[in-house]
């Protein structure tokens, strides 16, 4: 019994020595196979055709219309510049994930970009709830994010690599209070906001400072959580507050749910919000009770300019519809990566941001874009009204 013990101790610690040396081969190949996949994905980005360029954006969901108009607009940017030779000799690839208009997905989605798919920069989000969950990914990781439209001032606050194409909201809210207390002469007012939003909370915050700096009054303010389907009883309390105007600052889906709800209240004086009205869906959700709103918007596509119509016909003709400002504003920010990709020394994180940096007096079809020391661009907005379910030009604002 001994001996056999011993016989089997023997060949057990053989046995055992030989999948040490297996796995110490093994990790060995591992480590080296790691080194030269990280120096393939440098030789990659350095020596390969195909620059790559992530995009985090809402394809479905409550706000996916934003998400496919700005994916639509991005591509083409890209497809006219591939079509003219590229950028330094390579060809624009775009890698777009869908988020689902959750903000928990897009941080997911663009730690994929960065870590999996070893994108350049990426673009996006829309909503700024999504690019806040986005930014410190990107900034950690040392990789330009250009946001194509969030307007809360605090998506660019957190870091140095991230960038927007958009106004932000300190701008936004007051374009609309400086025209309904200037323009329309109306001196009272009720906020009605998405608690839930940043969007919405920063944008009622400006419009409400600058409409009481004007000498204007807020009679009532009520408030509502993305998602609901009843409004009735804040509804109810504006209706007995009187005022003459309605600052509605939410995105299309409930703002749509909520103005049909007021005019079955019997509510009748305007409504107007911000960008996040700009959806051909408001129209399909709202109907006749979108009549007579206000927003304020990037540009509009009833633009003179000749820059603005060769974009609308070109999107128009490839996508069947009539561009958004979301998708303007995708364009805009296709422009800018392509003469920030030019500028840059290298394709290394760092030098596309100084590039990045250095956007100065760019043509876009929302203006001409120069971005400010905090990474925010210096552009006008207009004030588009809803009339016979069709947007209409009332006039641009500049900044002050």
């Amino acid at each position: 019994m001994r001996r056999n013990m011993t016989v089997a101790t023997i060949l057990t610690n053989v046995f055992v020595s030989l999948i040490f040396v297996f796995s110490l081969g093994c990790t060995k190949k591992q480590q080296q196979s790691s080194e030269t996949s990280k120096k393939s994905s440098q030789q990659n980005l350095e020596t390969n055709d195909t620059i790559l360029i992530g995009a985090v954006l809402s394809l479905t969901g409550p706000e996916a219309t934003f998400g496919i108009s700005t994916k639509n607009a991005i591509e083409l940017s890209f497809e006219q510049k591939n079509k003219e030779g590229g950028v330094l000799g390579k060809k624009l690839k775009l890698i777009t994930l869908d988020n689902q208009s959750k903000p928990e997905e897009s941080a997911i989605a663009i730690t994929k970009l960065i870590t999996q798919d070893n994108v350049v920069a990426v673009l996006g989000e829309v909503a700024s709830s999504r690019s806040i969950a986005m930014a410190p990914i990107a900034q950690s990781n040392k990789i330009p994010m250009l946001s194509t439209a969030s307007t809360n001032p605090k998506v660019t606050e957190l870091g140095d690599f991230i960038f927007r194409t958009s106004f932000i909201d300190p701008f936004q809210g007051p374009v609309l209070a400086r025209f309904v207390f200037e323009n329309l002469k109306m001196k009272k007012v009720a906020i009605f906001k998405d608690v839930k939003n940043d969007y919405s909370i920063g944008l009622s915050q400006f419009f409400k400072e600058k409409f009481v700096e004007l000498g204007g009054q807020i009679i009532s303010e009520q408030s509502y959580s993305a998602g609901d389907m009843d409004f009735k009883a804040q509804l109810t309390a504006i209706r007995s507050a009187k005022p003459e105007f309605v600052y509605l600052p939410g995105y299309y889906t409930d703002v749509g749910l909520i103005l049909r709800q007021a005019r079955e209240l019997g509510i009748k004086v305007p409504f107007g919000g911000g960008d996040g009205w700009d959806s051909p869906k408001l129209f399909e959700i709202g109907g006749k009770a979108t009549e007579g709103g206000y927003f304020s918007n990037h540009y509009s596509p009833e633009a003179e300019d000749p820059f603005v119509q060769s974009f609308v016909k070109e999107y128009e003709a490839k996508y069947g519809t009539v561009p958004d400002a979301l998708a303007a504003l995708g364009y805009d920010s296709g422009i800018i990566m392509i003469e920030a990709l030019k500028n840059s020394k290298s394709l290394a994180g760092t030098d596309i941001r100084d590039a990045l940096a250095k956007t100065s007096k760019i043509k876009g079809v929302t203006g001409i874009i120069t971005f400010n020391s905090q990474r925010n661009p210096i552009k006008s907005a207009v004030i588009i009204k809803i009339e016979d379910g069709k947007q209409k030009y009332v006039t641009t604002i500049d900044p002050s």
